[in-house]
């Protein structure tokens, strides 16, 4: 025999909000309960539980196409480690964002910091791409270091700022509500974080290599294959 009790919440109020505040109210009912007898929380905090033993069993496969896909990107598993460990970024204003409105850390809170992940790896590997183009140019690494984070600084700042300005509407929704600030908290700090912490991450993995021109082995390479030693001691082209 089962006994189902329902109830609804009102407007601007949050289920697990509610769930939170009266679980603990009915420890007494509960303690008092027969071993045959027992209270089950059910409703939305029952689907959203649900949800998220979804999102964790595929967990390790969107990680293993995530890796995969950064790996034929970037073609370096350093660049890769760099890139990866700017998810967590978002993490700190997504806290703050969802602690200031009062919004709970729930199903659809998680979807947002899992879309957040993406959104600053992006950044990451636009950044990282640009340094590593400017080295190939000639520069050195910690040249390139400054003049890509100067260079990118704008597109990505504006790039961030649009996806933040989009979340507002959805930030009064009593549903999507938790998934926007998450968005637009995570990755309003994570943003100006990434623009700090991946150049100087970059310059701490690469701190023996900082004054090391690129382009200039190549260079050297492409010579060597078009120029030999001429019988008379001096260096002729191939061919004449």
């Amino acid at each position: 025999m089962a006994m189902t009790v329902r109830a609804d919440v009102v407007d601007g109020v949050q289920p697990p909000d509610v769930t939170n505040a009266i679980w603990p109210k009915l420890k007494p009912i509960r303690d008092r309960l027969d071993p045959a007898y027992r209270i089950e929380i059910g409703g939305a905090i029952e689907e959203s539980e649900k949800g998220n033993a979804s999102i964790f069993v595929l967990f390790p496969v969107m990680i293993g196409v995530m890796l995969t896909l950064l790996m034929i990107q970037l073609q370096s598993i350093s660049r890769l480690v760099l890139v990866f460990l700017t998810a967590p970024l978002g993490i700190i204003g997504a806290s703050l964002g969802l602690n200031l409105t009062g919004k709970p850390f729930g199903f659809v809170a998680l979807l947002g910091l899992i879309a957040l992940a993406g959104m600053i790896m992006r950044n990451a590997v636009i950044l990282v791409d640009q340094i590593e183009s400017d080295v190939n140019q000639g520069l050195t690494r910690g040249e390139a270091i400054v003049e890509a984070t100067v260079r990118r600084a704008r597109p990505v700042i504006l790039t961030a700022l649009a996806a933040i300005l989009a979340m507002i509407p959805l930030s009064r929704s009593a549903f999507w509500g938790p998934m926007a600030i998450t968005i637009m908290g995570g990755l309003f700090v994570a943003t100006f974080l990434t623009l700090l912490f991946l150049p100087s991450l970059y310059a701490l993995w690469y701190r023996r290599r900082l004054d090391e021109r690129g382009g200039a082995e190549d260079e050297v390479t492409d010579t060597s294959e078009h120029m030999r030693w001429s019988g008379a001691g001096s260096l002729a082209p191939v061919g004449k």
